[in-house]
């Protein structure tokens, strides 16, 4: 983290290194930071941050309005509860409302509509839905619950696959059968692709998932690099690493360069989490994903092989649930590409709101216009 060590040094004479949560969000340096960016740029430039929680950190800490004017942050299709199908919370529900079936998830999920109805309006008609914070939990429901089919909603990118990954595992060695998951795994760098082969692409680079890499490593990246000759850096979520990333990715667009950089060397290393990926080499094999208000990407998710497939929700519920139209209302696919940003959504704030969304990326805590809901002043954008 060279940046971060030159403007420490600046700052604080015996801090070479930034420890503490607080020194990642230090105003002192991210006014060294932006004070850089301001002068790098000299042309227009589209970022596209293609995780959830990046989006957040920085409409929350309102670094898109102190960029230089060339500077446009694109928000991506990082937020996976945003991008979960319509589709797949059909199947959830479907599952959810049977009889003996104890149907668990995290949180962020129930609010999700589909295309009749949500999670939560069945948790509160009857249902035995239940909010875990870890998919091990449900495996220790389906021990004490043997009469009971208990099943855990598997989503998220990357990052929550291991450990939906070892709860099958864990099951199996525990000889429970009365678990499975309903698996809604999505894959970072195949959207990525499908972003930037959309005809409508006008990214210049990226800003990569931390978290994301510190599971399946970099060398994801390098080929798209090269293919679309982009930069990308693998960027971190709180306030100085997106400045960071920002400078670093606008660094080199200016000079012409194409690299893959990694501005969050604290926690991600190139060859990721071995063990990690292993579990999700184990139990996962990659198929095609419907991505909400996009489409089907090819070999972008995941889903149980036959080595485990006695786990799969969708094989033991036999599931065969008409694939249902998308809300038209709702332009979320559009924002999730970085093409239009919510408040130009003519429903923004008004029929969609958290309380009554009409599309996931107002009802997740990482989806973009919940992030423009909370936190901007909307009588100023």
């Amino acid at each position: 983290m060279i940046w971060v060590r030159e403007i420490s040094n600046i700052n604080k004479e015996n801090q070479p290194f930034m420890k503490h949560l607080s020194e990642y969000r230090n105003p002192s340096l991210a006014k060294e930071y932006l004070k850089r960016i301001h002068e790098v740029v000299t042309r227009p430039w589209n970022l596209m941050e293609i995780c959830g929680g990046q989006t957040h950190s920085l409409v929350k800490n309102g670094i898109p309005a102190l960029l230089p004017s060339q500077i446009t942050m694109l928000h991506g299709p990082g937020c996976p509860v945003c991008v979960t199908s319509v589709h797949t919370i059909d199947e959830a529900i479907h599952i959810a409302v049977q009889e003996k079936v104890i149907f668990c998830s995290f949180g962020d999920m129930l609010r999700v509509p589909g295309s009749v109805s949500s999670l939560l309006e069945m948790k509160s008609a009857g249902a035995d839905i239940r909010i875990l914070y870890s998919p091990l939990e449900a495996v220790e429901i389906a021990r004490q619950n043997p009469h009971h089919e208990v099943v855990f909603f598997a989503v998220g990118f990357e990052t929550t696959a291991p450990a939906n990954a070892l709860s099958v595992i864990q099951a199996d060695k525990l000889g429970i059968r009365n678990y499975s998951i309903l698996a809604s795994h999505v894959l970072v760098p195949p959207a990525m692709e499908a972003l930037l082969g959309d005809p409508e692409n006008s990214i210049h680079a990226f800003l990569a998932a931390g978290h994301v890499c510190s599971i399946m490593g970099m060398d994801e990246y390098y080929p798209i690099a090269e293919k679309y000759k982009i930069p990308v850096v693998v960027t971190g979520f709180e306030p100085l690493d997106l400045l960071q990333g920002i400078l670093m990715a606008v660094t080199q667009l200016e000079k012409g360069e194409c690299k893959v950089e990694n501005q969050y060397a604290r926690a991600v290393q190139r060859e990721g989490n071995r063990l990690a990926r292993e579990w999700m080499q184990e139990v996962f094999d990659i198929q095609d994903r419907i991505w909400r208000g996009i489409g089907t990407i090819d070999n972008s998710g995941l889903e149980l092989n036959d080595r485990y497939k006695g786990y799969n929700a969708r094989l033991k519920f036999k599931l065969n649930i008409p694939v249902a139209e998308e809300n038209r209302q709702c332009i979320s696919g559009d924002i999730m590409k970085g093409l239009k940003k919510p408040v130009q959504c003519s429903n923004f704030g008004t029929s969609c709101n958290p309380e009554h969304p009409l599309g996931a990326p107002m009802v997740s805590s990482e989806g973009a216009c919940a992030a423009y809901y909370h936190y901007c002043n909307l009588k100023n954008i």
